[in-house]
């Protein structure tokens, strides 16, 4: 009998998947005529954000959570790029899936909805001077001033919606915020977040070129970077080389999407700047794991990856169990993020980031058996061994599937593939060498 009602849920869950998350050949090409219906799982997101702000909600945002996960589901796994060099933007597709499904369960399971740290009610605050200081950004927490007073509904929505990090906000109270070191007066801080914005421009072209001049890996059919026609020590030198790209490109464009929400935040929403501190705060400079990840590395999805498993894992097993579950949340939300690409389920990206369960374990009892924690020069090596070296099989997954092919620059907005590269050729033509073919690669 119960392996009867098993067999029943497990078709039920899978008929359910199935619906929501088809077979790549089962999929919607996207095409002019149906490309403005991804922005379509917005509306209801946005409409559960305004809910969130407002009082006595709980049971309608519990009754619209449902809906608002099924249609971000349904419509980024459904509507397929088919171009293998859009393949990427599924892999987007799917990133941005997941994340409104989080926010969206989120905003549906606190019965008192999204407060701010001053707030005892949405939109009520305290009398007394209840707010203490965490961090400059949350000693002044976010406030809007709309252009529009008629649209305030929307900007309170879309205030709490960017707000991933929580700065301002209960839910972010104990977050690190890294130290701000732009002018906080409203033009300076635009134009020193612009200049941030083309920088992180112009690194993220950069590596992302590199990376596709390597053969097989920087084409949408994709190759791993562990090139078997190398020597030993060749191979993987290049293999390091990627994976470092890859991690610094990845970081850049953190930084690059950052600065683009804190022009928009500032400028339009009317956000104080102390609200916007830097998304990261230097990473290469970490020399233990548990300041890279609790400090160093973005906050940006914290909540993302509490919700998605950090929850379930301290229901569990308490402390331990949301360390675990926050990093198996983690490695799910990437892996189901890349199955998107429609190249199968790969268990070393998953596995990779339930990995750093035990190894900052490993620092703690360090600490405990030797009464010295984990830091200096060789916490920085531990560190960059954690990272570059136990971490390549999670690129070398990527890469295969197609990720480092996939066209995020357009070749006519590339000054890296448009001016530099041609410069590079053009100094190094006429030398027949392999090394040289193979550095400089072809497109």
């Amino acid at each position: 009998m119960w392996l009867r009602i098993y067999l029943i849920c497990h078709c039920i869950v899978h008929d359910v998947f199935r619906a929501l998350v088809p077979q790549p050949h089962q999929r919607i090409p996207i095409s002019e005529t149906n490309i403005l219906y991804l922005l379509f799982p917005f509306l209801p997101l946005i409409y559960m954000g305004y809910l969130a702000r407002r009082p006595d909600t709980f049971t309608l945002r519990l009754l619209l959570l449902p809906l608002v996960v099924a249609v971000a589901v349904g419509t980024y796994f459904r509507f397929m790029w088919t171009e293998p060099h859009h393949n990427i933007y599924n892999w987007g597709q799917a990133l941005l899936a997941e994340a409104i499904s989080a926010k969206a369960i989120d905003f549906a399971w606190r019965k008192e909805g999204m407060l701010k740290i001053d707030e005892v009610r949405p939109g009520v605050a305290r009398k007394s001077d209840a707010v203490k200081a965490n961090g400059d950004a949350h000693a002044k927490p976010v406030t809007s001033d709309p252009a529009v007073p008629a649209l305030s509904w929307l900007y309170d929505a879309l205030d709490v919606i960017i707000s991933n990090r929580g700065l301002g906000w209960k839910f972010g109270v104990g977050i690190h915020v890294p130290r701000q070191e732009r002018s906080l007066r409203r033009k300076s801080f635009l134009f020193a977040t612009f200049i941030s914005l083309v920088g992180n421009y112009l690194i993220f072209d950069l590596l992302e070129s590199f990376i596709k001049l390597v053969p097989d890996v920087g084409t949408p059919h994709g190759g791993t970077i562990f090139r078997a026609e190398l020597p030993f020590l060749f191979r993987y030198a290049l293999s390091t080389a990627i994976h470092a790209a890859t991690g610094s490109c990845i970081l850049a464009a953190f930084k690059l999407v950052y600065d683009l929400i804190t022009i928009f935040a500032v400028l339009l929403l009317g956000s104080s700047p102390s609200a916007w501190p830097p998304v990261m705060d230097h990473p290469w400079q970490s020399d233990s794991l548990h300041i890279f990840w609790s400090k160093r590395w973005h906050q940006i999805l914290r909540e993302t990856f509490f919700i998605f498993g950090g929850f379930f894992g301290g229901i569990v097993a308490g402390r331990i169990g949301m360390l675990f579950g926050t990093f198996i949340g983690s490695g799910l939300y990437h892996e189901f993020a890349a199955y998107a690409l429609g190249r199968g389920f790969d268990t070393f990206v998953p596995l990779f980031f339930a990995l750093q369960a035990p190894l900052l374990l490993c620092e703690k009892a360090w600490y405990k058996y030797t009464g010295y924690r984990v830091g200096g020069l060789y916490g920085r090596l531990w560190v960059y061994f954690c990272m570059l070296i136990l971490g390549q099989p999670l690129s070398d997954s990527w890469h295969r599937r197609g990720l480092g092919g996939g066209l995020m620059i357009p070749l006519s907005l590339s000054p890296v593939r448009q001016f530099i590269i041609p410069s590079i050729r053009r100094s190094l033509n006429g030398r027949d060498t392999d090394i040289l073919e193979f550095i400089v690669g072809t497109t």
